[in-house]
């Protein structure tokens, strides 16, 4: 018997499908349903192979179809072929090519989860909430989030001009230079014997990045407490997520994941002592906070041992499963990004959809400086001061023209409100355990 290539390329597809679908099967449809929309399947693959306008290889639909299917479920869920899964394993290195920004979609256009600082979407000015309305020349409503994705990668140094439509302005676009990018997920600084730990991204350096800095402040300083900074961090790998939490915890749970059945339940602790010896710790969150971020702030929070301040995070309480796959007569890998468990906190609490609340809400502002002069007792008339406070002031107003050595961080704290809240925060914790001793 003679088989015609279209049908061969047809049974293949359906065992294909079938040899996935059948180890597990779910839900009251019997078998035969099953089969009638494989068969169904079969036949749609077969018309759009040979009817479309433009011809499509095989390779390309049945890769849009397992995309599709897998999409259509979740926004973080997806397919990923040879080339994209590649990448996949750069970006949990911390070294990639791109704009430098965590994505999702929600109603048919691309959401910027956040920015991922010093990189060029960050620089450029991409803010954590935007809606990308359009690449190039691309309107993204009715792309997948893997399209979107494809259109924004590119060569280093090419630019890539981005529609940003964003809350309370009209839409504008942002030209961004594309570049490889190291991530340096941990940065830190001191001010006034307080630390300040800042997590860019949930990476494979964070945890020995965050102890290798803490270890520093411990050693030049004589630290009253810590400032923990994640917001604008769209997260990253769950297991960092633990690792960074348990170095501020004595004990207890820092997080749990439940899939679909009930019973599977995994269960994350602190294992490790406290590495900052139990002093005030305040952690600033924002909507740009997700994932990896959440489970941090949440744990903290749940246990008592920080304070979160800033505004309600993001609420990506998801877990998804890398699972690779390789194709027939290839050494290269592909894989599919699933949803498998949501997280919850040691409260029991879904993070999903919800986000941490804070438990001070700090709205972000700016400071605002005023020209007036500040009067005391010797300002009055016939003070007993008075004639001593003569030249004193041309003195401050010299006082005033100068720079008075402030350093970058100081600088950058009189502009962030909610870092300077944190710091008078910790400070004042610190203030007050010392009284209580």
């Amino acid at each position: 018997m003679i088989i015609s290539k279209n049908v061969f390329l047809k049974i293949i597809l359906l065992l294909t499908l079938i040899t996935l679908l059948a180890p597990k099967t779910y839900g009251s449809s019997s078998d035969e349903e099953k089969y009638k929309y494989l068969d169904l399947f079969g036949q749609v693959f077969d018309r759009v192979r040979s009817s479309y306008v433009e011809e499509v290889t095989d390779q390309e639909l049945i890769e849009k179809a397992i995309d599709g299917m897998l999409s259509g479920l979740d926004p973080h869920s997806g397919f990923m072929n040879e080339e994209v899964f590649q990448e996949m394993q750069m970006d949990t290195e911390g070294k990639f090519g791109g704009l430098g920004i965590e994505i999702t979609m929600e109603e048919g256009f691309v959401k910027v989860i956040a920015p991922i600082e010093d990189t060029p979407a960050y620089e450029a000015g991409v803010l954590a909430g935007d809606y990308i309305i359009q690449i190039d020349e691309t309107p993204v409503f009715g792309l997948t989030l893997n399209e979107a994705v494809e259109l924004m990668r590119g060569k280093k140094g090419e630019s890539i001009v981005i529609t940003i439509s964003r809350a309370n302005t009209e839409p504008f676009e942002i030209e961004i230079i594309r570049d490889y990018i190291k991530i340096r997920s941990v940065k830190s600084d001191v001010l006034n014997n307080i630390g300040y730990l800042r997590i860019t991204s949930f990476n494979e350096q964070t945890e020995s990045g965050l102890l290798d800095v803490i270890k520093k402040i411990e050693k030049e300083n004589q630290i009253k407490g810590y400032v923990l900074d994640v917001r604008s961090n769209p997260g990253g790998l769950l297991t960092q997520a633990v690792k960074v939490t348990d170095i501020f915890l004595e004990r207890g749970e820092i997080v749990s994941t439940r899939g679909r059945d009930k019973k599977d339940i995994r269960r994350y602790r602190a294992k490790k002592s406290d590495r900052t010896n139990g002093k005030p710790l305040v952690v600033i969150i924002d909507g740009g906070s997700a994932s990896a971020s959440e489970i941090v702030a949440g744990a903290l929070q749940d246990h008592k041992r920080a304070i979160i301040i800033g505004t309600q995070s993001f609420g990506k309480g998801s877990v998804q499963t890398i699972i690779p796959f390789q194709v027939s007569n290839s050494d290269n890998l592909t894989g599919i990004r699933l949803t498998t468990a949501r997280y919850y906190t040691p409260s029991g609490e879904s993070i999903q959809g919800k986000g941490i609340v804070p438990d001070i809400i700090i709205e972000q502002g700016e400071f605002e400086s005023f020209d007036y002069k500040r009067f005391s007792e010797s300002d009055l008339k016939d003070s007993l001061d008075k004639d001593n406070d003569e030249g004193l002031e041309e003195k401050n107003d010299n006082e005033d023209n100068e720079d008075n050595g402030l350093s970058e961080f100081e600088k950058r704290l009189e502009l962030d409100y909610q870092l300077r809240r944190a710091f008078d925060l910790v400070k004042g914790v610190s203030l007050f355990n010392e009284i209580q001793e």
